[in-house]
C-alpha cells in the first residue's frame, strides 16, 4: 500500500484540468516546456509550475538534452490511484445485486395513479 501523502500528491496533480492536459500531451509524446506552453493561453512559467507539480507526483520525468530540458510521461505512478480505487470496486458489484433483488421482488402491476380531486 501507498503512503497517504504519495497518493496526495497524485491526486492533487491530477485534480487541475490544465496538468490533466499537459499528461494527455505527454502520452503521445515527449514534449520540451516550449512545445507544452504552445497549447496553452499561459505563460511559459506557468506552464513550469505545472510541470513542477507533475514532477512532485512522479507523474513525468525530466531530462536534460542541450539547453533543453525534455518532459516524459511516467504513467506507472498512476497505479497507486488504480490501487486505491480498487478497494471500492467491490463496493459497487454488491449493490447492484441488492437493487436487482429488489427490482424484481416488486409486482408485476404498476401502481394505480389516483386523480386529483378538484
Amino acid at each position: 500500500m501507498n503512503t497517504a501523502s504519495e497518493l496526495d500528491a497524485v491526486f492533487f496533480a491530477l485534480s487541475d484540468s490544465t496538468r490533466r492536459s499537459l499528461l494527455g500531451r505527454l502520452l503521445e509524446s515527449d514534449a520540451t516546456v516550449n512545445a507544452l506552453a504552445e497549447g496553452f493561453d499561459m505563460s511559459r512559467p506557468a506552464v513550469s509550475q505545472h510541470l513542477k507539480v507533475l514532477r512532485t507526483a512522479e507523474l513525468v520525468t525530466e531530462e536534460r538534452r542541450g539547453r533543453e530540458r525534455v518532459y516524459t510521461l511516467a504513467p506507472q505512478r498512476l497505479r497507486i490511484v488504480g490501487e486505491w480505487l480498487d478497494a471500492y470496486r467491490v463496493f459497487w458489484p454488491a449493490r447492484l445485486h441488492d437493487l436487482k433483488n429488489f427490482v424484481e421482488s416488486m409486482p408485476d402491476e404498476p401502481p394505480r395513479s389516483r386523480k386529483k380531486k378538484k
